[in-house]
């Protein structure tokens, strides 16, 4: 097979559904797209409670709208190629579809990540400093702090593609998974993958792995904080408002761990197994997040029986 030059033209990708289940793709598409459905009808449903019920306006919730829109954003971004290869047996993608793909997975993950820290510092506020939550978590601060977080994203990633446009493909190359990382493109390079693959880690390194080390140390403090007040009651009180947060983090966190060391270390492991780990990766997180917050925190909870019972009276 010839050899792709960028100078002149784009390769072709294929993309991979679970291969040697072919026959069943057509029931395989219906739990992806019930999931599909959930995740965008919950987040949908979590911005609409929070923006409609004025006792949610404050921070704590803001960062959880921000956290549904990243979800969505995820869901959205992935939904047509998985679409693609389960319903239609569509593998094809152009080199630039793939690209803006792999670039919006990225930047949406990052700043789910981001506000999640976000998310966490507002914990910390809310427990070591209570009195003057409000004071320190004033609105400008929480807008700031939402576009520092999709800045953060958008700029680290923008020489992820143009990086991508300087290497060599084959002219038909198959991927791994029926969407883009980058991690699987710079895999199947032909030519040395070094510079992506070298500003691919200080990405990471510099978004998900500060924001891991922060996100431990908030809860650190938090614990320290928690752990020298006297009453049991408050202790519980106090751990409970974390609760959901560590959900979404576990959530987040645990299946882009299993994805990174199973395609490093797993080139003996099934294709299907590779497949099923991504899938987790950007499938999950969309589809608990709002789960875990509607049944975890009371108010939402609440509000969402409220609008319910009203529009069935």
């Amino acid at each position: 097979m010839t050899v792709f030059n960028n100078s002149a033209l784009y390769p072709q990708f294929l993309l991979t559904g679970f291969q040697g289940l072919e026959a069943k793709y057509s029931l395989i598409s219906l739990p992806i797209c019930l999931i599909y459905i959930i995740s965008i009808a919950g987040n949908i449903t979590i911005l609409f409670i929070i923006r409609t019920e004025p006792s949610l306006h404050q921070p704590m919730y803001y960062f959880l709208s921000m956290l549904a829109l990243a979800d969505l954003g995820l869901s959205t971004v992935t939904l047509p190629t998985m679409v693609s290869v389960f319903w239609f047996h569509a593998r094809d993608i152009s080199f630039a579809a793939c690209a803006v793909q792999m670039y919006f997975i990225h930047v949406f993950s990052i700043t789910e990540s981001a506000i999640l820290l976000a998310m966490a510092f507002d914990r910390v506020v809310a427990i070591r400093e209570p009195l003057r939550y409000s004071a320190i978590l004033t609105n400008n601060i929480i807008i700031r702090i939402g576009l520092a977080s999709a800045g953060r994203a958008l700029i680290l990633l923008f020489p992820v593609p143009v990086l991508l446009k300087r290497l060599q493909f084959q002219n038909i190359t198959t991927l791994s998974y029926p969407f883009c990382l980058h991690q699987d493109l710079i895999k199947l390079t032909v030519s040395s993958p070094r510079i992506s693959s070298i500003y691919g880690l200080i990405v990471v390194i510099s978004s998900t792995g500060v924001d891991s080390v922060l996100l431990l140390l908030s809860y650190i403090l938090i614990l320290v904080t928690v752990l020298s007040v006297a009453s049991k009651t408050e202790r519980a009180k106090a751990l409970n408002t974390c609760i959901s947060h560590i959900c979404a983090v576990l959530i987040l966190y645990i299946p882009m761990i299993g994805l990174s060391i199973i395609s490093r270390f797993g080139q003996n492991v099934s294709p299907v197994l590779h497949v099923l780990m991504a899938d987790v990766y950007l499938l999950v997180p969309p589809l608990m997040n709002p789960i875990v917050y509607s049944v975890k925190t009371k108010q939402i909870r609440l509000c969402i029986l409220k609008k319910f019972i009203k529009q069935k009276g």
